[in-house]
């Protein structure tokens, strides 16, 4: 039975996968059309075609190998300077100039010379190139949205999990207490397990981070906690202790390894599935937007690590990359998981939203062959021609991004090796959620 359920979330999740990718070019088609471009091809997958259909000039497909799609839209680079686009040479660095060039005239039909994709203003290139990511962006939006509004998250609650009987500095790695430390604030005012803090000082205290703040300001102070125990709501006095804690920072987090002194109570917080409303959604995912950012940034200095998990006896970080497969895998987890159904689906929708805001994020970097390459580019040739038109000099014309082409295929030759790296490590060292 759990083989079949693991078998079952790689399942669900490559459908979900499939959806992404098809939904990342239906931005990039649907703009393309828009705007009058020529798209002979929509493909979900790459490798053998499985299976395809003509639909007005296009034909739409899925492909053997869902590891990303495309649509092929003609015209993509502009001719040569000498307005041949099938020239050749000897030079192996303008082969790929030429090759480039040649392909994005394929399918070339009469009437068509108006219908290419270069000859589109920049801010349209822009917004068709853009679409793809933005697709991706939206859905991984509405996804968190449904997870963190619909389902809730696990967080901490004003609940009481355990009272702790004496005040220990955070800092000393014990947990029992000695005869010379004081009895903690909680317990000397006859806090107990289950209870759940309804008020602090007369403030109402329907949040951990409230509650927090609120004891880690206090400290010297009485002050009145209203608890509700059974269904009854109690009085209690306390006397805030100082002592050391975790440090936050500027978004509420924990700060490892960073002690303040301030307000301790001496209680530990009760985990909960917490509905989030819409302002708290939108404050997390601009917090996960931020750590997406920065592990992308952080992604060369993670290889070393990445190289000794897959070849070596170094330990796969929680924090790793993880590629298509490795996610896949965590999907297969979680359908094993023995937790209620719904926080299954609320975990594969949030691991779905994740990957979305990844290609998103990924696809957005100003590097051929991807979109945000081919964006820059735009931008580059409306800032010169912009500039051209202002100074009165001629129209320096399309910029030409074949001509980028050679850097284009370093730029994939390192995304591929960087990417059969992730997945052997996937394989043979893969992070788990279990």
């Amino acid at each position: 039975m759990t083989t079949l359920m693991f078998i079952l979330g790689i399942v669900v999740f490559a459908f979900g996968l499939l959806v992404s990718i098809a939904w990342h070019e239906l931005g990039h088609l649907s703009t393309a059309k828009l705007f009058g471009i020529r798209v002979p091809q929509y493909m979900v997958g790459f490798g053998p075609t499985l299976w395809s259909r003509h639909k007005g000039e296009t034909e739409y497909g899925i492909k053997a190998i869902p590891f990303g799609g495309y649509i092929r839209m003609i015209g993509m680079f502009p001719p040569g300077d000498d307005g041949r686009i099938t020239a050749r040479s000897t030079s192996p660095w303008r082969g790929m100039i030429e090759d480039a060039r040649t392909a994005a005239y394929e399918e070339l039909k009469p009437g068509d010379e108006t219908r290419m994709f270069y000859t589109r203003k920049p801010w349209k290139r822009v917004i068709v190139m853009f679409a793809g990511p933005f697709m991706n962006l939206v859905l991984a939006v509405a996804l968190f949205l449904t997870v963190l509004m619909g389902f809730g998250i696990q967080q901490q609650t004003t609940s009481v999990a355990s009272v702790s009987p004496c005040v220990i500095a955070q800092s000393e790695n014990r947990d029992t207490c000695k005869s010379s430390d004081p009895a903690s604030p909680a317990a000397a005012a006859g806090m107990e397990k289950g209870d759940r803090i309804v008020s602090f000082d007369g403030k109402r205290t329907d949040d951990w981070d409230t509650l927090s703040d609120l004891i880690r300001v206090s400290a010297g102070q009485e002050v009145p906690i209203v608890v509700d125990r059974d269904g009854k709501e109690l009085t209690l006095h306390a006397k805030i202790a100082t002592n050391q804690v975790a440090k936050k920072d500027s978004s509420g987090a924990y700060v490892e390894g960073e002690y303040v002194k301030a307000g301790f109570l001496g209680f530990s917080a009760a985990t909960g599935v917490v509905k989030q409303d819409f302002g708290d959604s939108v404050t997390w995912m601009t917090e996960r937007v931020g750590d997406a950012v920065d592990s992308l940034a952080a992604l060369p200095s993670k290889v070393p690590a990445l190289w000794d998990a897959a070849f070596g006896d170094g330990p796969r970080e929680p924090d790793s990359p993880m590629g298509v497969v490795g996610a896949a895998r965590v999907g297969g987890e979680i359908a094993t998981l023995d937790i209620p159904a719904s926080q299954q689906l609320a975990m594969f929708v949030m691991l779905l939203a994740g990957f979305n805001l990844s290609l998103f994020l990924f696809n957005m970097l100003p590097l051929l062959p991807l979109d945000g390459g081919h964006i820059a580019g735009a931008l580059w040739e409306s800032l010169r021609r912009n500039t051209a038109k202002v100074l009165r000099r001629p129209d320096p014309g399309p910029f030409d991004v074949a001509k980028l082409m050679p850097v284009a295929y370093v730029v994939a030759g390192i995304f591929i090796c960087f990417t059969i790296l992730v997945l052997i490590a996937d394989v043979v060292n893969p992070v788990r959620i279990s």
